[in-house]
């Protein structure tokens, strides 16, 4: 699971636990002048991912790590597909972070209302 949060003019997230492990990567801060938006998608699990490396890929179990699909980089941290969240990017190594979170609700307020 990924905790998000903003500090000052950063979107920063934290990869917690086994997560980090799988994902190769505890965590990240990214400007908020480069987010674009966040929606909760719980449908987004089931979608193709593309082409992991690094990561993990365990059907029903774990998603986690960088995917490339369509010349883009996706980063993966789900486990609950309940929960995801996806958070849209501009100009960052990433093109979107599809996260698992506590409350996928709260999670796009915060993002959103930090973009206003």
């Amino acid at each position: 699971m990924a905790l998000v949060r903003i500090e000052g003019d950063r979107l920063v997230v934290v990869i917690e636990g086994l997560s980090k492990l799988w994902a190769f990567k505890g965590g990240m801060s990214i400007p908020l002048a480069n987010v674009r938006g966040a929606t909760a998608d719980p449908g987004i699990a089931a979608e193709p991912k593309g082409v992991r490396a690094p990561g993990a890929h365990v059907p029903g179990v774990i998603i986690a790590g960088t995917f490339h699909q369509d010349g883009e980089k996706v980063f993966w941290d789900v486990k609950d597909a309940t929960k995801t969240v996806v958070i849209e990017l501009a100009d960052e190594k990433y093109a979107r972070l599809v996260l698992q979170v506590s409350d996928p609700r709260a999670t796009v307020a915060l993002v959103e209302n930090a973009l206003v």
